[in-house]
């Protein structure tokens, strides 16, 4: 068994002992996993894995293992699956600011260029739930923009949001809709953005989102609902948007009062 190089038993970024319990027993696929992460660190971002053969002789275990334990660094954003290349290690997650920034604002931010592809841009009446969120008629049309989100051109997240069509109009005569919404509704449309109610939940994305997003049904995607208001108290915008749970985490700064 791979033992000889104990996680540290303490790191601020991880586990406490690394998750190790205190009887300091743990599942075979655990303990490779643990020294495929020193393997990972070492390796550096955007180098191939060793093949599974390989690592299953170097660890000493049988293929199966091997494969579970690189299986939960799949899912967990620290290696990528490449179809008909092998296996590398992962770029950092993305962070998405919880605040009134943007996507465009949070990715550039980064130094990473957004951008979109469009996949709808439509009226539909608005049902019970939208009514209520977006403060109109149940049946008044809204506008509903769905977009493919891309970081660096990687696919890496799927947006809807929804506007009270009687508030802009204009909107689909002055929006580009591989652009920043945000961006338009203030600099084109005026409106500020003053607060937001958010929440974010862990779901597994639907077959066609699946599609649309690129991914592996079977990998946790991180779902943001948000309605955003305007300096009158007023909603401007009902969004869902869906992240790769390997690809992205949320950050907040959190203050009393």
């Amino acid at each position: 068994m791979p033992t000889s190089r104990p996680m540290p038993h303490y790191r601020a970024d991880g586990p406490v002992r690394a998750g190790v319990p205190e009887h300091g027993r743990v599942p075979r696929y655990y303990a490779v996993k643990t020294e495929l992460l020193w393997l990972v660190e070492a390796l550096g971002e955007g180098a191939a894995l060793p093949s599974e053969r390989d690592l299953a002789e170097r660890f000493s275990v049988s293929r199966v293992t091997l494969r579970q334990a690189v299986a939960e660094l799949v899912v967990e954003g620290r290696l990528q699956r490449r179809r008909g290349s092998g296996t590398y290690v992962a770029p950092p997650k993305l962070v998405h600011p919880l605040s009134l920034v943007s996507y465009t604002e949070g990715m550039r931010g980064q130094g990473v260029a957004p951008a979109r592809g469009v996949i709808t841009v439509e009226r539909l009446p608005a049902d019970e739930v939208l009514a209520r969120d977006l403060r109109v008629r149940r049946g008044d049309a809204v506008v509903h923009l769905e977009r493919v989100l891309l970081a660096d051109g990687e696919r890496v997240g799927l947006g809807s949001t929804y506007l009270a069509e009687a508030r802009f109009p204009t909107l689909l005569d002055v929006f580009d809709p591989t652009t920043s919404l945000h961006a338009c509704l203030r600099d084109r449309l005026g409106v500020g953005f003053a607060e937001a109610e958010e929440r974010v939940e862990t779901v597994l994305a639907t077959p066609r989102e699946a599609l649309l997003i690129g991914t592996n049904p079977a990998l946790p995607m991180l779902l943001l609902h948000r309605v955003s208001y305007d300096n009158d108290g007023e909603p401007v915008e009902r969004s869902r948007s869906l992240y790769r749970g390997d690809r992205f985490s949320f950050a907040a700064r959190l203050r009393s009062g």
